[in-house]
Order: C-alpha cells, then structure tokens, then sequence
C-alpha cells in the first residue's frame, strides 16, 4: 500500500449529493486517505454524480470524462497525477453494470451500498485490480411498505448519511465503534447511526439530511426507485451534527432530505420538525437554519406557524409545486391546484410577509395543453415567488409518464419552456424589487470584485437573505464598506436595508451607513471557522 493516497471528490447534482460527499470524505479521511481540492492532483477522482434529468446526466458524464482526460498526462513528479477515475451518487447507483458498460472510461462504478467500504474500493480499483458492478434493483423494495416498520427493520439496507450502525442496530447487535484518533476536521461517530463526515469546503453553510428516500409516487419522477423508501434519521443524531458542525464555524444548516414534510412519520410523530427545529437554533454557534424540499400538500398549520414564528428559523419555503392546472397534476399523482396553492401562499404571508418563497415547474408534460399552460402563468403570476425554476419535460427511464400518450412535440415543450421562463425571469425580478427599503439579515459568504474594482482590487462582501436559499436564489451585495471601514468577516451575520435590485440579487446598505467589524481584507475570522 501506498505510504501517501490521494482522492478528490467533484459533486455534482443537489445539497443531498454534497452530504453523501462528506460523508465519503469523512470514511477516507478515516482510513488514511489524503483529500485534495483539484481532480488533477489526486490518485483517484471520485464523481459523485447526479441521476435526476438528462441534462444533469449528461454533465455527470461530461465530469468522469474530463477526469479521464487527466489520465493519459498522469506523471507523479510534478504533473497530472490521476491514476483512476471512479463514479459514485444517484447515476452510479441507477444504472450500475449499464454504465460501467457504456462509459469505461470509468475505473469503476460504485453504489450505495459500496459507501460502506468505500476506502477498500477505491485501493482495490486503484491497485489495477476490478471491482464487479451491481446490477441496479428498485429499492423501494428494500425497505418495509409500512413506514412504522422501517425504523429497526434488520434490513442492512445502506443509507447515505444515516452512518454505517442502521442495520447492526436494529437487529439487535452492538453497533460497529468509530475509529479512534480521528484526523482532525472528521466528525465522530457518536452514535449508532452518526455518520463520519469531513467539510470539503470552508462554507460557513452546510447541508444536514433529515432523510433518504421518498414514499410519494410522482408520475415524472425516477428518484424513489434508486434512493429508496422514505426514512427518517433519529433527532439525536441531526442535532449531534449539527452540533459538530458549528464548531467547525457552520452559521447556516440547511435540512435536506426528498421530502423534509413526511420527517417523523416513522418514528411515530409526522410533527417532530415542529419540535426539532426550535432544539437546532439553540444550538452555540448556528444563527440560522433553512429546510428545504416542502411538498405543498403535507404542509401543516403548526408548520407553519413553527416557519415563521421561531427565532433563528428562516421564514423560507421551498414549495414542490410543479404545475397549478389541476388536470396536469392528477397525470403527475400530485395534488392541488392554483387556487389552493394561492390559498397556501396567502396563509404563509398573513404570518410572515417578508417570508422567502420558491418552487419549480414542469412544463411540456404529456397531455398539457394551451390552457394548462394560461393557468400555470396565471399562478405564476398572482404567486410572487422569490426563485422560480422551470423545465422541460423529458421522459425517464422507469416513471409511469414516460409510457403516458399526447405527448408534446419536443419543439412545443420547447416553446413552452422559452415562454415561461421569461415571464418567470420577469416575474422573480418584480418580487426583488417589492423588497426595496426591507431590512434584511444577510450572512456573509464572500467577497467579490466590485463593479469598478477590477484595477485596485476593491471587492465587496456577498451573502444571502433569509429568504435567499445557496446557490438557487440569489445573493446580497453589501455596500458602505468603503472609506477605511472594516470589513466583516466571513460567517458575519450584517443587518442591512435593501437599496437596489439587479435581477434576483438584491444590493443592500449595512444599517448604520457602514459595514460592521470582523477582519480586514474581509477574511474568515477564526470565529467564524474559516
């Protein structure tokens, strides 16, 4: 064995794909593995790829052979050191031994069950020896139908983010113990079910899963059959790495999961969010935490009440609407439509006006018509959504839709697409612009050149509002920190009053005329763990 082994892990796809990368790197980093930022400079890369849509299919692709590309200019004295690429996450685990077969530029395609293992893996493949493919299998099945029973089913059923003690626990046996002498920055298994987790970046944002799987059976959607039955994760566990997370200078947890509104249904309790959130923003340390993935028609008055009532908890909602013409949605198996999805929205604002709301649509589904389409803009354009993202529909492989007749033509979804986001665009820009004069509390995440810095170097400090979720919703550009003022440090939470829009993005002077303290240069400051 190598005295010195090197991997680097390229996630692609949702906030889900980057806890399970953690969650990897943290298994590594525990076995001795060194982790490095650039692909290049790695023995092994590891894609952690996306399964969802084509397009995040293609781009999983397009990374493991950008990856490969690195092999054949490997030279261990100064260059390219990569000697094997390997595919993990939602695409390896759909279609195994088919991509293995398709794409062998791949070293090796590892499933969700290789997680476990993943050092030995990953030596093995690296030795020049070959690790078999699975042969993909529906993993609903893996898992009781009855929610209540698949918290201590014995199933040994891997679960991304869950930790490796699941199914030692529930079937009676001592859990496996964590390693000793942790590397520093790697999480302690502090419970049967805790997982090893190492930060990739120094984000003073981070993911924590609530969940895996999803019950729901949404006509267009391939996630269930690869992630599997709908599972909670135990509320000691997420507050534990909550917990761990803010000593390593996390300010913001965003709970994640397929469907964070089912959270609880089988431990016994489908309100334990309602409970759980006010323990996570006691937590030392963390000034706000966000969930994401509400499917509107599990939304609950205590909820939303807890949403919008509590401190440190972001009035934010991250709505799964998908379509509002009512016919459209019984073909998807969803439920609602736009007078009660505007009824939702008129509740959540008569408690929080300035509350953040988003969701994604699909248009182009089999059967939509013109009229579907007048109704969804008439949603759309009543909502006032903060962030709204629109697709085309695409059939995948396995959904029930995909075998669905009155399919649009590719050219009308296409039109179709252009035609609502523009007016989603258009609309998005209109509802920043309603938040001109608000005060907002934004997080500092980093700095940015400044419009007219490019010859003296000046940047500007770039956040998110609490209506603002990473990477899907758009920034705070701070201002008034000019003039010999100090600049705040990264994890800074700034009181600002928004001044000026430039699309989605809002511009916002720190209230007082100034931008406060933290280190100059703007820096993450050792508070703030960057």
């Amino acid at each position: 064995m190598p005295e010195s082994r090197t991997v680097a892990l390229v996630t692609l796809g949702c906030a889900r794909n980057e806890v399970d990368s953690e969650e990897l790197a943290g298994r590594l980093a525990a076995d001795g593995w060194e982790l490095v930022e650039e692909a290049s400079q790695a023995d092994v890369a590891v894609v952690n790829t996306c399964g969802f849509v084509e397009a995040a299919k293609k781009d999983s692709v397009d990374a493991l052979l950008e990856a490969n590309d690195l092999k054949s200019g490997a030279d261990s004295a100064g260059g390219n050191r990569t000697q094997a690429v390997v595919a993990v996450g939602c695409m390896a685990e759909r279609y195994g031994k088919e991509l293995a077969e398709a794409l062998p530029e791949a070293d090796g395609v590892l499933g969700f069950d290789d997680y476990a293992d993943i050092s030995d893996r990953l030596q093995t493949i690296l030795s020049g020896g070959v690790h078999a493919p699975h042969t993909p299998r529906d993993r609903r099945k893996l898992l009781p139908v009855s929610p209540a029973e698949r918290q201590g089913a014995g199933t040994g059923v891997a679960l991304p983010g869950h930790g490796s003690g699941h199914e030692g626990e529930a079937a009676g046996e001592v859990p496996l113990a964590a390693p000793e002498d942790l590397p520093e920055g790697v999480a302690p298994a502090s419970g049967p079910r805790a997982p090893l987790r190492r930060r990739l970046d120094g984000s003073p944002v981070a993911s924590v899963k609530l969940a895996s799987g999803c019950d729901r059976r949404c006509s267009f959607c391939a996630i269930p059959s690869f992630r599997g039955s709908f599972i909670s994760r135990r509320p000691s566990d997420v507050l534990t790495e909550t917990r761990w997370l803010a000593e390593q200078g996390v300010r913001e947890v965003m709970l994640v999961s397929e469907n964070n509104t089912s959270y609880g249904k089988d431990l016994g309790d489908i309100r334990l969010l309602e409970t759980l959130l006010p323990e996570l923003a006691a937590v030392d340390g963390i000034e706000r935490i966000r969930v994401s993935y509400l499917q509107p028609a599990e939304m609950r008055p205590g909820l939303i009440d807890v949403l919008t009532g509590t401190d440190k908890v972001a009035p934010y909602f991250d709505l799964s609407f998908q379509h509002s013409a009512p016919g459209v949605l019984r073909a998807m198996r969803r439920f609602g439509d736009t007078e009660r999805f505007l009824g939702l929205l008129e509740t959540i604002r008569a408690k929080a006006p300035e509350a953040g709301i988003r969701s994604n649509f699909i248009v182009g589904f089999p059967g939509e018509s013109e009229a579907d389409v007048a109704e969804l803009e008439r949603f759309l354009t009543s909502a006032r959504l903060d962030a709204i993202g629109v697709f085309g529909y695409s059939d995948e492989d396995g959904t029930e839709a995909a075998g669905y007749g009155e399919k649009n033509a590719p050219e009308v979804v296409a039109e179709r697409l252009e035609r609502v986001s523009r007016l989603a665009e258009e609309l998005s820009a209109q509802r920043a612009e309603d938040r001109l004069g608000e005060t907002v509390r934004v997080l500092v995440e980093s700095y940015e050149p400044a419009e007219d810095g490019e010859e003296d170097g000046t940047t500007v400090p770039v956040g998110r509002g609490a209506h603002q979720a990473p990477e899907t919703d758009g920034q705070v550009f701070l201002s008034g920190g000019a003039g010999g003022v100090r600049e705040p440090a990264i994890g800074r939470m700034v009181e600002a009053k928004v001044v000026a829009t430039e699309g989605v993005d809002l511009v916002a002077e720190p209230l007082g005329g100034a931008v406060e303290g933290g280190d100059d240069g703007g820096g993450a400051s050792e508070e703030a763990g960057g």
